[in-house]
């Protein structure tokens, strides 16, 4: 079962991560844009996903992930409670890459194989 503790620590070790304590929640994001935030509007786990990674887990696992619209955005409820550790930490560096220039990811995920 995954925790805050797990998220924080993955997510704070991605290039340009930090961790803001705003509306109510947890919010991870690098500069303005967040990836990962807790607490705000639903006090539910929010990620941003990539999209087509999105439709397949709404389909696959609806019990772990829902869809959240913000404006016109498309975002993740997910139960971290249902994950396992390294599940929530692939989630995490998946919503990571959504938001960082793809150069940034595609030059850390180099770095990790």
């Amino acid at each position: 079962m995954a925790t805050l503790a797990d998220i924080r620590k993955t997510a704070l070790a991605l290039p340009g991560a930090v961790e803001l304590n705003d509306h109510c929640g947890n919010w991870f994001n690098v500069g303005s844009k967040t990836f990962v935030l807790y607490g705000f509007p639903s006090r539910r786990w929010i990620f941003k996903l990539p999209k087509p990674r999105q439709d397949l887990l709404f389909e696959a696992r609806p019990d772990v992930f829902q869809p959240y619209r913000a404006g016109g955005m498309l975002w993740s409820y997910v139960d971290i409670a249902k994950l396992a550790h390294a599940d929530v930490a692939d989630f995490v560096t998946d919503a990571w890459t959504t938001i960082v220039p793809r150069k940034v990811a595609q030059a850390y995920l180099a770095g990790r194989s």
